[in-house]
């Protein structure tokens, strides 16, 4: 191991493989900010240049794209509520409303913070523990897939305002509802197509994000007429501060520490990603909060910035750990990577350590030095960036308009994706006139169709039957960790009625 560790260091010390992760960083960085255009998208457009690079300098760069574009991503959602990746989509519930706030500064140093502490541990983590990682992860069976998935959904509540868990609820069925559409897993016939080629592949999570949030976003300002506002003046030395207490240190700390662990393992589960992990670590904290805490979420709390933020860039870390050692993509953007290492003639999988020791230790060490570059590129441009802020609302309403449909356009190259864009903004904003939350919806769609695929698998090795869920010490265990999350705060309510939390009855 330590062999191969050294052999790795030499590798990606290597001037030409240090410009390579710099590179990497920057257009990723750039790439990340842009809405609509995330991580799959910017590793996709590396990949004519890295065929020209020996096999450790090719993935090298790949990887600084790649975390470059999670760590960039968050800018637009924070700025202007249109995530630049799936993954920040929930970056943008908290760092949002800190923007509106007059904390942009704040907001993107938080991030470039969190982003970096998560990579960095999870990159550390990766060096000490990958091949044992590879293992539990293998270890992993559909059932056991099917009720973490599960246990996801249970996350709901985090996502529901004071009073609003069957509207939250409601809104998760619906977003799985969105997830049935395509072809079934199972027989491969089209289901709920109304006979539209179109919608055989089912609906595009880019396009459900771009349209329940910044165009949704950008047509609300329109309708409360905030866009004829007057500008007020804004102090460019506050919106561009980046100084955080001592005690807003202390605050996200912990979150950050919870958040960098959880993230790095539900990175580790084939198939989980950056965006289920952002999403669960976000629940999560909602959770662990102080009832005080908890109201804040959502209208700029800084927990609910670092969680989502740590975990999504731990999780991009952890995502290499099936694609090196087992030859599994962890997401979208490894498995684009994936095709460029067979490219190269390299089979990813255990014998990797063996056959190309100088690849799988270059590209876990370069992760290190890419955080870093990424935090010394980011944190002095904040005070510009900013200043996005500043851009009149009649400019800056169509510029957001334009990113998002030209982003979503350039995925499919597919007019339809623009003209089913229009009516699920439509839906998304009906729905929030009526006071829906929108974030249950997400959700239940990106869980969804792991969940039917997981399930569909474990009724097939069961022969039909329902016996899977109690069969596995592990399955049953999560299942019961589910249910104990979905009662727990039936459970904290009625216990507070009748007094045994401190609280008088009522």
């Amino acid at each position: 191991m330590w062999d191969g560790i050294t052999t790795g260091l030499t590798t990606a010390i290597m001037p030409f493989n240090i410009m390579m992760v710099v590179l990497g960083c920057f257009a990723g960085t750039f790439i990340g900010m842009l809405p609509g255009l995330g991580p799959i998208s910017a590793v996709a457009l590396m990949i004519p240049i890295t065929y020209s690079l020996d096999p450790a300098s090719g993935i090298i760069l790949m990887a600084g794209v790649y975390y470059g574009a999670v760590f960039g991503g968050s800018t637009s959602s924070i700025l202007i509520n249109a995530p630049g990746c799936a993954s920040t989509v929930v970056t943008a519930f908290d760092g949002y409303p800190m923007a509106q706030g007059r904390h942009a500064g704040k907001a993107l140093a938080l991030a470039a913070y969190s982003s970096f502490t998560g990579g960095t541990i999870g990159a550390l983590v990766l060096l000490v523990a990958a091949p044992a990682l590879a293992s539990v992860s293998l270890s992993f069976q559909s059932s056991d897939y099917f009720a973490l998935m599960v246990l996801g959904l249970t996350a709901v509540s985090a996502f529901s305002g004071e009073g609003k868990v069957l509207k939250a609820m409601s809104m998760t069925v619906f977003g799985l509802m969105i997830a049935t559409i395509g072809t079934d897993v199972i027989s491969g016939a089209p289901r709920f197509t109304f006979n539209n080629l179109d919608l055989v592949d089912g609906i595009s999570f880019l396009l459900l994000a771009m349209a329940t949030f910044a165009l949704a976003e950008v047509i609300m300002t329109v309708l409360k007429g905030q866009h004829k506002e007057p500008e007020a003046d804004m102090d460019m030395a506050e919106l561009g501060s980046m100084t955080l207490t001592k005690a807003e240190i202390k605050e996200v700390a912990p979150t950050v520490a919870r958040s960098s662990i959880f993230g790095f393992i539900v990175g580790v589960l084939p198939g989980a990603g950056a965006t289920i992990a952002s999403f669960l670590a976000y629940g999560l904290e909602r959770n662990l909060a102080p009832k005080h805490l908890k109201k804040q979420f959502g209208r700029g709390a800084l927990r609910g910035l670092a969680a989502p933020e740590t975990a999504n860039n731990a999780a991009s870390t952890g995502s290499f750990v099936p694609l090196l050692t087992l030859g599994i993509p962890g997401s979208g953007t490894t498995a684009i990577m994936l095709g460029a290492l067979i490219a190269y003639g390299i089979q990813p999988g255990p014998r990797l350590f063996v056959d190309n020791p100088d690849v799988f230790w270059s590209v876990i060490i370069s992760m290190y030095f890419g955080n870093l570059v990424l935090l010394i590129l980011n944190l002095p441009l904040i005070p510009y960036i900013s200043r996005l802020l500043i851009i009149p609302r009649p400019i800056l309403t169509p510029l957001i308009l334009f990113f998002s449909i030209t982003g979503v356009y350039l995925v499919s190259f597919n007019t339809f994706d623009i003209h089913m864009m229009v009516i699920i903004t439509v839906i998304a904003i009906f729905l929030r006139l009526l006071d829906f939350p929108m974030a249950p919806m997400l959700l239940g769609f990106i869980l969804g169709g792991i969940m039917e695929n997981n399930l569909s698998r474990a009724l097939i090795i069961s022969d039909g039957s329902l016996s899977f869920l109690w069969e596995r010490p592990l399955t049953l265990t999560i299942i019961f960790i589910s249910g104990l999350v979905l009662i727990m705060p039936l459970l904290i309510k009625a216990a507070e009625k009748i007094g045994w939390l401190g609280q008088k009855k009522s």
